[in-house]
């Protein structure tokens, strides 16, 4: 599919190969920025690995709604969550432009949804307030760590490691890689005819 094509050239050249000893340096302040429901938000570069197009997911029992599985990328089982209803908003049917962002934080690789990546943005941190206090400003308050101003907008952002916390994603991000399975306890004898 051409998108998925366009996709992978946008991160290769979006998203840098981390040096050693030097990822601080060569990341910070950049944003890979990304759109739900007319709102942009930006999440912190370090934290991407990739940008791929929608997988199927199977589904795990007993998570939230926003948890919409685990799939396989190249062997890694990985837990997919909907942002969009992860934030309360509520779900819509994907589009070609929908697309999941792999994000790996505290050792835990998770995919995001997005209904679409809008561009990497280097945004100083002079240029990001703390996220407004007060009532009625909690309703994706608990994920915000600040609001960036670059690019004539306005981008809310997010704590990736935030979304990571609740014992909601534990069931699906338990779920064992495939190298990790275990032996059998017994072994198969194919019969013989």
């Amino acid at each position: 599919m051409p998108q998925e094509d366009t996709m992978a050239e946008y991160t290769q050249q979006s998203i840098q190969t981390m040096p050693e000893g030097g990822e601080e340096d060569t990341q910070r302040g950049r944003y890979l920025t990304f759109t739900l429901d007319g709102v942009t938000y930006g999440i912190p570069i370090r934290f991407v690995t990739e940008i791929i197009g929608i997988q199927e997911a199977t589904r795990v029992p007993d998570t939230p709604s926003y948890v919409k599985g685990i799939f396989n990328l190249r062997g890694r089982i990985i837990p997919l969550v909907d942002v969009r209803v992860r934030f309360g908003k509520p779900a819509v049917p994907y589009t070609d432009r929908t697309c999941i962002v792999v994000i790996d934080v505290q050792d835990v690789t998770l995919g995001l949804v997005v209904d679409r990546v809008d561009d990497v943005l280097a945004i100083p941190q002079e240029q990001i307030s703390d996220p407004p206090d007060g009532p009625g400003t909690d309703f994706e308050g608990r994920f915000i760590e600040g609001i960036g101003k670059a690019g004539g907008g306005v981008q809310l952002i997010l704590s990736a490691d935030k979304l990571l916390k609740g014992e909601e994603l534990e069931p699906a991000a338990a779920a064992p890689q495939p190298e990790e399975q275990p032996a059998l306890p017994y072994q198969i004898i194919a019969p013989t005819v």
